[in-house]
């Protein structure tokens, strides 16, 4: 029997759901349909086709990870504030590794190497307000401009591999992965310590 009342944010909400069990290029939407219980076309009513519906999901993904991220950082300032969010970074993208890997992918128009005002568009904003969260952590380490930018592309490669990684079972090792994560965490911040006073990088030949 279809779903009566279904609406936009219904979709997107199962849709989010069915990410996180089969991954974005394992949805489609004739699977979404027969989880809502509706014929196929009907889900054109709410949504703009895959397209559409995956920008809904990366940006309901980027802004929750930004909350989650943020509410950890509350209270907190340089190495801990650091310490906090990669903590709760590793545990929202566990939990939600469809959405994670989804909340990642960079809006179109958005240029990943900008801190400040936005260029425009919804995405283009939470995205921004991802960055821009990690550049106010970062001031106090004392770093703006494009020392901030390296640090900010440093810490995200750093969590990023690491639990893109451990979800696609990478770790095999019988080895404790979380004493792993601690010690990646400390040693990212023990290089943000020096990040503004080291030696620029020389340029590879």
């Amino acid at each position: 029997m279809p779903r009566a009342g279904l609406t936009p944010s219904a979709v997107v909400e199962e849709a989010e759901r069915m990410v996180d069990d089969v991954g974005f290029e394992g949805m489609t939407l004739a699977a979404l349909a027969e989880r809502l219980g509706v014929r196929q076309p009907s889900l054109y009513k709410h949504i703009d086709g895959v397209a559409g519906l995956r920008r809904a999901i990366a940006i309901r993904a980027a802004r929750e990870l930004t909350e989650v991220l943020g509410r950890a950082a509350v209270g907190r300032a340089r190495g801990d504030a650091i310490t906090a969010m990669a903590a709760a970074h590793r545990k929202w993208a566990l939990a939600h590794p469809g959405r994670y890997q989804v909340s990642q992918t960079a809006p179109e128009l958005y240029q990943a190497s900008r801190i400040g005002p936005y260029p425009g568009g919804e995405h283009e904003k939470v995205v921004a307000d991802y960055i821009q969260m990690f550049s106010d952590v970062l001031s106090g380490f004392g770093l703006a401009g494009d020392d901030a930018i390296d640090a900010i592309r440093a810490i995200r490669a750093a969590l990023h591999g690491f639990v893109s990684l451990e979800a696609g079972g990478g770790f095999a090792m019988p080895h404790d992965i979380d004493r792993s994560h601690r010690r990646l965490v400390a040693a990212l911040v023990d290089a943000l310590d020096h990040w503004a006073t080291g030696p620029a990088p020389a340029a590879l030949p």
